[in-house]
């Protein structure tokens, strides 16, 4: 973290003191399910695909936010593989919102160093937003800053079945060329997950009161922190964020072994 505290949590709540946060422990990564851009627009008489529109700054202030204080990997989940099955209308104007917002923020996040990438099965995106996405990358891939990972038309389940698609490939490869395959370890099945290389979500934060996963890096939340909040996706600021963090920093992590 390069910005002091007091410049990253300008205009703190009365309730919140960012000095207590401790730089030294901030999560190395943090993953966001970002929930109730639907709930935030339908109190407002608005569509849903308004509150998606509104959500956006969210997404902006977190990157932001999380980048300055130091968090090393970001992964949002912006589009689940289930999310086909909202209203057409919704899913055409999220996948446009999400190659309209890629194309005008990568500019700024290369600015800041962010490193921009993707998990889930983008050959499934319009051709518009996979190229957007693909952009975004290409412009990024060699910044050292925080890593971005947007999840999107992304699924648990079907990431560890192609975990294990991408394992029997291997093997039968090997047995074609008269080598043995190695046995299947946990590091071995990661290192064919869509996150190879990246370490698993320290804290993982979900917004609008939902106390679910909804299908989302099953196996690398293993023993991710879970932080929920009542706030709507939209309104999800900085100072949210800190709360999260601060409620991380409270945290007495075992991994299953007793202190």
């Amino acid at each position: 973290m390069n910005k002091p505290l007091d410049y990253i949590f300008p205009h703190p709540p009365t309730d919140l003191d960012p000095t207590q946060l401790d730089p030294a422990s901030v999560p190395q990564h943090v993953a966001v399910i970002m929930d109730g851009n639907g709930r935030w627009a339908k109190e407002r008489g608005k569509n849903r695909l308004f509150g998606h529109k509104a959500g956006i700054e969210a997404v902006r202030e977190t990157i932001r936010c999380a980048s300055d204080v130091g968090v090393r990997y970001l992964t949002i989940y912006s589009f689940s593989s289930e999310n086909w099955r909202r209203p057409q209308d919704e899913v055409i104007g999220l996948m446009n919102l999400f190659a309209t917002t890629m194309l005008a923020e990568v500019d700024g996040l290369h600015e800041e160093h962010v490193r921009v990438m993707t998990i889930g099965q983008t050959d499934a995106l319009p051709k518009k937003t996979r190229d957007a996405f693909a952009k975004a990358w290409d412009k990024t891939k060699d910044n050292d800053g925080m890593t971005l990972i947007v999840a999107v038309n992304y699924g648990g389940r079907q990431e560890l079945l192609d975990a294990m698609q991408s394992y029997m490939d291997d093997a039968h490869a090997a047995l074609r060329e008269g080598r043995t395959p190695g046995p299947l370890t946990e590091e071995t099945l990661s290192r064919h997950l869509y996150t190879a290389d990246i370490p698993d979500p320290d804290l993982l934060i979900r917004t609008s009161g939902e106390m679910r996963v909804s299908n989302f890096l099953l196996w690398q939340i293993a023993y991710s922190e879970f932080v929920c909040t009542d706030v709507l996706w939209p309104d999800f600021n900085r100072y949210e964020l800190l709360r999260a963090l601060l409620e991380y920093q409270g945290r007495d992590r075992r991994f299953g072994a007793v202190k």
